[in-house]
């Protein structure tokens, strides 16, 4: 193989690679990443944890194009089935034309769900949820400066009665009883027009191990 190949070869599996890396060496918040649920290619169709509820979601060379079907009036949905295991959601996601970009999770019956526009994220529980009543129950809040086309790395995990959420730079914490209710599922909800998400991984969440004085 001559050098240029060579060359060539290593940055392909370099890039391959990437992410692998950005996953690992990112700090958790609440739980390490343990066994993997899902980790799609979006290089194919998604595989069968994964449900359309709404909307249209295409994967198509690593991306996955999440687009609100105006006529359903409903933001777009896929579900994921996880059981009730602590979890770490990771993404990277952007604005592609979409308002509002949601993570959450889902026992009998909506749980907890983390909210992001393009200036704001929140954290939320569900139990005072009525439909097209009253909202969810916005436990915490941060601004953000999210600009349209350009991606963002997200990460969300739960355990027990917590949430926690990381966009860049920001970083969310909560707790309530009620997001300690035993989950089924999670989910992302894109809403406004098209979101695209991509370098998706979802894992169990392992108990953060002490430091060692």
């Amino acid at each position: 193989m001559s050098s240029y190949a060579h060359f060539l070869m290593k940055r392909f599996l370099l890039a391959l690679l990437l992410p692998v890396f950005c996953f690992a060496a990112e700090t958790p918040l609440l739980v390490s990443p343990g066994k993997v649920i899902s980790q799609p290619s979006l290089r194919e169709p998604l595989g069968k944890e994964w449900s359309v509820a709404k909307g249209k979601w295409e994967p198509k060379e690593g991306v996955l194009t999440a687009t609100e079907i105006p006529d359903e009036h409903h933001v777009a949905v896929l579900h994921l089935a996880t059981g009730p295991a602590s979890l770490i959601v990771e993404c990277d996601f952007r604005f592609n034309g979409g308002k509002v970009f949601l993570v959450g999770c889902d026992g009998t019956k909506h749980v907890g769900r983390l909210i992001v526009t393009q200036k704001a994220a929140k954290l939320a529980e569900d139990s005072t949820e009525v439909k097209g009543k009253t909202p969810s129950h916005v436990l915490t809040e941060a601004s953000v400066d999210l600009k349209p086309g350009e991606w963002q790395h997200l990460r969300v995990e739960y355990a027990g009665d917590q949430m926690a959420a990381r966009i860049g730079n920001s970083e969310l914490r909560a707790q309530h009883p009620y997001l300690a209710m035993p989950k089924v599922r999670w989910w992302f909800a894109a809403g406004g027009a098209t979101i695209d998400l991509r370098n998706i991984r979802v894992t169990e969440g392992e108990p953060l191990k002490a430091a060692t004085p």
